[in-house]
């Protein structure tokens, strides 16, 4: 059947990871990793933008971590949202203002000095995959100097994988897709 000249259609991404997720994928409880009244508590947020320093309302984040004594859960029911099991993952969507929300504990560290941080996954329209990150704790200075991720980026680009403590303890990581103020995104071969 020929088209008519007149209508001639903008091509379109032939697959994105986005936004279609998030009828199926969020889960009632999805953030709380650790019930808000546990006594290591903390409240993991930020904003993701675009390229241009625009919100996008329609993104959805992963996290995976050790729990505060830095072990690995390696236990089946990642979905138990039971107020006591921490199995170290949780999946938020943002809102339409962005913003997303985790409660969690701080990692511990996997190894004696090593750099405590947190697994992120973003999953977000116009991406043709998801893009993997690293949230690091702002305290320990010298763990941060001696990991070999952050030493392998100039100090500039470091800078977009530590969190922000606040006041109240709360950790603040904002992630920009794109621009002057990207985040550094991680590659692994065999995630894709």
């Amino acid at each position: 059947m020929a088209q008519h000249p007149a209508l001639k259609l903008a091509p379109t991404p032939g697959q994105t990871v986005g936004p279609f997720y998030g009828y199926a994928l969020p889960f009632e409880r999805g953030g709380e990793l650790v019930n808000q009244a546990h006594p290591a508590a903390v409240r993991l947020h930020g904003t993701v933008y675009d390229g241009q320093g625009e919100v996008i309302p329609d993104a959805l984040l992963e996290i995976w971590q050790a729990d505060e004594h830095g072990q690995v859960i390696a236990r089946e029911g990642s979905l138990v949202r039971d107020g006591y099991t921490f199995t170290g993952w949780g999946r938020v969507p943002v809102d339409n203002a962005g913003q997303y929300n985790f409660t969690t504990v701080n990692p511990g560290p996997t190894e004696p000095g090593k750099a405590p941080f947190i697994m992120l996954t973003i999953f977000a329209r116009g991406l043709l995959n998801r893009l993997f990150t690293r949230i690091y704790l702002p305290e320990d200075t010298a763990a941060l100097a001696n990991d070999p991720l952050l030493a392998s980026l100039p100090e500039e680009r470091r800078q977009t994988l530590i969190a922000t403590r606040e006041d109240d303890g709360a950790l603040r990581f904002d992630v920009h897709l794109q621009g002057a103020l990207e985040t550094v995104f991680l590659s692994y071969p065999r995630a894709s």
